[in-house]
């Protein structure tokens, strides 16, 4: 690893998950436009705001010139499923449902459960599903906030940057 790059990523090594989730921490004044533009891109709009995505060469470019603004980490199977199951919603803002599943898929999917596991082993992607909204809107965090500083990386004792496994504790305290 570069000594530029450990500098950047606070040092540590590649996610081992291929899951990831996005939060953006910051909100949207005085952010530089080249940061607000890849915000825009991984769909963070709003402090708050969540997505889940594969790890990619071209994700981990815009989290790193992006730290500054959101947290991120590996992310597993029954996050995601509670993600969808509290926070997820559909086309019209409505929540999602075992039977909107079912109705939307055809019958293909008859439980959020299954609809889970099937974009998590990659049969099917958000792409796909038009009808799903790909970004979870969440509660600011419960019990006493970020409980750091909000403008440090989290190496650094700080909310910002890479959390490692540790975001998924983030994430339950902000469904």
């Amino acid at each position: 690893m570069s000594t530029e790059l450990a500098r950047k990523t606070g040092g540590l090594s590649e996610p081992k998950s291929q899951w990831i989730a996005v939060i953006r921490v910051r909100g949207t004044v005085n952010v530089r436009r080249d940061v607000d533009y890849t915000l825009k891109l991984l769909r963070l709009h709003k402090p708050n705001h969540c997505i889940v995505t594969r790890y990619t060469p071209s994700v981990r470019g815009m989290l790193i010139k992006a730290q500054h603004k959101i947290a991120w980490g590996e992310i597993d199977l029954d996050t995601f499923y509670l993600l969808l199951k509290e926070r997820g919603r559909i086309v019209g803002n409505k929540p999602l449902t075992d039977d909107v599943v079912k109705e939307k898929t055809g019958g293909k999917y008859s439980s959020i459960r299954e609809l889970a596991e099937a974009i998590w082993n990659g049969d099917i992607t958000f792409q796909e599903l038009n009808w799903l909204k790909p970004v979870f809107r969440l509660h600011p965090p419960k019990g006493g906030g970020y409980r750091r500083s909000v403008r440090r990386l989290y190496q650094e004792g700080g909310a910002l940057g890479y959390w490692g496994p540790n975001i998924v504790n983030l994430i339950r305290r902000m469904i």
